[in-house]
């Protein structure tokens, strides 16, 4: 697929890596050279260092994952119920 603006597309890809959509960002890439999957992605991640280092406050902070409240929950229903 030919992009008549190569340029809007590159927005597109960076903008992609910079809301931590890297599946998203290799698909436009691939659109845009029509190479492979595994070189796409190895361009990707190129760009995508390079944007860290120069814009790192573009990063979409990362969520916190973890279980720290469904744990302290059951922690309290288990003190509760042990003074109930």
């Amino acid at each position: 697929m030919s992009d008549p603006n190569p340029e809007g597309l590159a927005n597109q890809i960076k903008e992609a890596l910079f809301a931590g959509n890297k599946i998203e960002a290799i698909k436009l890439y691939r659109e845009q050279t029509s190479l492979g999957l595994a070189e796409s992605k190895a361009a990707v991640e190129k760009i995508e260092t390079e944007l860290r280092i120069a814009m790192p406050e573009r990063f979409a902070k990362p969520q916190a994952k973890g279980c720290a409240s469904v744990i302290l929950a059951v922690g309290l229903v288990a003190v509760w119920r042990f003074f109930v």
